[in-house]
């Protein structure tokens, strides 16, 4: 369904500059999740979500964890080492013979550490410059990074 994905998006990447989709309307959405190579799971925490991630089958049975990420208020609470190992347990149960993901420096500093705990390896490094705002556009303006509180504690 689109509204929890595009919900996701926002507000897990939006402190990460996720832009590439904030444009995409309805349509765009149901297009690219309306395909058996695509599945998405939610992170809970008591029934609560908490974050999610997105696998998608690529060529020759590859893996790729395509966007993955907690909500603001669960970063740094010990989720993400979890979350990120049922990914790849998802990819392997799948038939997987590779389960790969693409990280770089807008993501949350633990990302590569978090991807090495898992038994990820540096494959290829690419510089790229792109032109971001000023500022991320977070879940809703206002919202960013700096001095959010946590729900857990």
């Amino acid at each position: 369904m689109p509204e929890l994905n595009r919900f996701f998006y926002t507000a897990v990447g939006g402190d990460w500059y996720w832009l590439d989709r904030l444009p995409w309307g309805y349509r765009e959405w149901m297009a690219y999740l309306d395909r058996p190579e695509l599945e998405t799971w939610v992170v809970a925490v008591g029934g609560i979500p908490a974050g999610y991630y997105e696998l998608e089958r690529q060529p020759g049975d590859n893996f790729e964890i395509a966007y993955f990420g907690l909500l603001p208020a669960y970063i740094g609470a010990g989720l993400g080492g979890w979350a990120l190992s049922e990914a790849v347990r998802r990819g392997w149960e799948m038939g997987a013979k590779r389960v790969w993901v693409h990280t770089c420096d807008l993501d949350h500093p633990g990302a590569l550490a978090n991807y090495l705990a898992r038994g990820f390896s540096v494959f290829k490094t690419e510089s790229k410059v792109e032109e971001l705002p000023a500022v991320s556009p977070g879940p809703w303006p206002g919202s960013g990074r700096s001095g959010r509180d946590s729900l857990l504690g």
